[in-house]
């Protein structure tokens, strides 16, 4: 039986762990080749730990163990050079690209708006929307060249929809990818290229489920662990859950990359458990 995007070839940033892995596994588990991307390295004054090659080297396994193939590499998505260059060779490999992901994205160290650091601000502005940019501007003309159409989906977050303290750089890039997205909507229909943003919750991944992350939504508590945060973190959902899972974002994705959503652009879609509503 084919898959839901059997035949299709999908490139995903931020593939080597999280959501972008999810993203990847689960596009090939119905049928689609993969071009990846993960930066692997740290990046100066974020606190997280980020991702590293043995993360994107797992992805690899992950995808290949579907019977599906994968181009991979370690690359950053704030560099265009990079960015086109895994494009172009897994369109060359691979013969067609109809699908993108833009996932990539970094957390950092929770500050009011005006105590806020420069660089913080300015790193989380160029990897989460600079770099979403630029993913589409690489891999556009690869999907109008197919003549097919296509899907692009961003990702923002609930925080693209709604305002949090502490985190306006964030806030302020994940908002400008609905932007983005919206206009990438109106300037790509006429070539039956939809374009669509996903808005998880709190994701059960090394981003959100850290010990900065503990702290910033747990000021209170010197040494807060996880299940303090995620007391804070059920608070803020309508469902019983205080995360959702990577898994549940990448079927969100799936849904929007096939013919299922075939009709489906402009959209906003939570995946949030009902965070939104309150």
């Amino acid at each position: 039986m084919a898959g839901r995007v059997e035949g299709k070839v999908a490139f995903i940033t931020g593939a080597a762990r999280g959501q972008g892995r999810a993203h990847a596994v689960r596009l090939a588990q119905e049928g689609a080749d993969i071009i990846a991307i993960d930066i692997c390295k740290q990046i100066d004054g974020v606190q997280i730990a980020m991702s590293t090659p043995d993360d994107l080297a797992e992805t690899v396994r992950l995808v290949e163990a579907t019977g599906r193939r994968i181009h991979a590499v370690e690359g950053d998505v704030r560099d265009h050079a990079a960015l086109k260059a895994v494009v172009d060779e897994g369109v060359r490999r691979f013969g067609r690209l109809d699908i993108v992901v833009g996932n990539a994205g970094i957390g950092s160290s929770g500050a009011t708006v005006e105590t806020m650091e420069e660089q913080h601000w300015r790193d989380t502005i160029d990897v989460n929307l600079t770099g979403v940019w630029l993913t589409t501007k690489v891999a556009i003309p690869h999907i109008i060249a197919g003549g097919r159409g296509g899907s692009i989906v961003l990702t923002s977050s609930v925080g693209g929809l709604a305002g949090y303290q502490n985190i306006g750089h964030y806030i302020a890039a994940k908002h400008g990818v609905v932007g983005l997205m919206r206009t990438l909507a109106m300037e790509l229909g006429q070539h039956s290229i939809r374009v669509n943003t996903v808005h998880p919750s709190q994701v059960n991944t090394p981003l959100a489920v850290n010990e900065a992350t503990f702290k910033l939504f747990r000021p209170d508590l010197e040494n807060p662990t996880v299940d303090d945060f995620a007391v804070v973190s059920q608070n803020m959902h309508l469902l019983p859950t205080p995360w959702v899972e990577p898994e549940d974002v990448a079927n969100a994705v799936l849904f929007l990359s096939s013919d299922e959503g075939r009709f489906i652009t402009g959209v906003t879609l939570p995946i949030d458990a009902g965070a939104l509503q309150k």
